[in-house]
């Protein structure tokens, strides 16, 4: 079964009507909603997406009153991954070459962000949408809602996914997420410690802004003080040199690799 690759919708920013990233704000601002904004392609990533995300994730970091970040998908579903039919394009869409800095600086943002990162997993996070998932301090995912890390389908190096899981977990349980590349459902992320939480798939944003809320109790700067200390006290590089080490440490790196579709295997 082929995994998703949806049809034709060309981001172009000098036509664009609504951001491709979305900002809101609730409880007297302390939690800051930012929504991945494609719904008609699954929210899946271009180069003008990652530049709308990191611009977002860096104004929150610098909001002093924030303490919770909830990051979810419009329409439904969290993130398909790399937008196949925009990278493909002939003639290349001028935004590719800038795409990997732009990427990197998104994932940089979430690496430094002093607030709680809770993530709205409805449907699924392919790939590129994977690393997000990854990203999160909490992620609230639906029963039938699936994480699929696939890029060893296509001899790709995953290395946000890889930064993400050596961060946070075990290289064991990297290993089960990244080298078999198949689909990983609610409750096995529950079971890998992947997800904080696993609810029925229509509850998945009323839990995550449920769990924003009671987070958004805390006092912020002591959210901000935790935050920061449990990031310098696990390892001893800042967020760039992480990233970098982590799209160094692929053997092949700089190959180029034409994106394909990821399988369930």
């Amino acid at each position: 079964m082929r995994a998703v690759n949806f049809g034709t919708e060309r981001d172009n920013r000098r036509v664009q009507i609504e951001p491709l990233v979305l900002v809101d704000r609730s409880h007297d601002g302390r939690v800051v909603h930012v929504t991945l904004n494609r719904p008609a392609r699954r929210n899946s990533l271009t180069g003008p997406l990652a530049t709308e995300l990191a611009d977002a994730i860096e104004a929150v970091n610098a909001d002093s009153a924030a303490s919770v970040v909830v990051l979810a998908g419009a329409g439904g579903a969290f993130c398909s991954g790399l937008d196949l039919q925009e990278f493909n394009a002939d003639p290349q869409p001028d935004w590719v070459p800038r795409f990997g800095h732009e990427w990197r600086r998104a994932h940089r943002a979430l690496f430094d962000c002093d607030k709680i990162v809770v993530v709205a997993l409805e449907r699924y996070a392919i790939n590129g949408g994977a690393g997000l998932a990854n990203a999160a301090d909490f992620l609230i995912a639906g029963e039938t809602a699936w994480v699929q890390v696939g890029e060893i389908q296509q001899g790709m190096a995953a290395p946000m996914n890889m930064a993400w899981l050596r961060l946070r977990h075990s290289e064991a349980v990297a290993a089960r997420v990244a080298l078999i590349g198949d689909r990983l459902t609610g409750p096995t992320l529950l079971q890998l410690g992947l997800a904080h939480e696993v609810v029925a798939d229509d509850e998945v944003l009323s839990a995550a802004r449920d769990l924003a809320g009671r987070l958004a109790e805390h006092d912020v700067t002591g959210v901000h003080r935790i935050k920061t200390s449990m990031r310098r006290t696990g390892i001893d590089v800042d967020a760039a040199e992480w990233f970098e080490r982590a799209h160094h440490a692929d053997p092949l790196v700089g190959r180029p690799i034409r994106p394909v579709a990821a399988e369930d295997r």
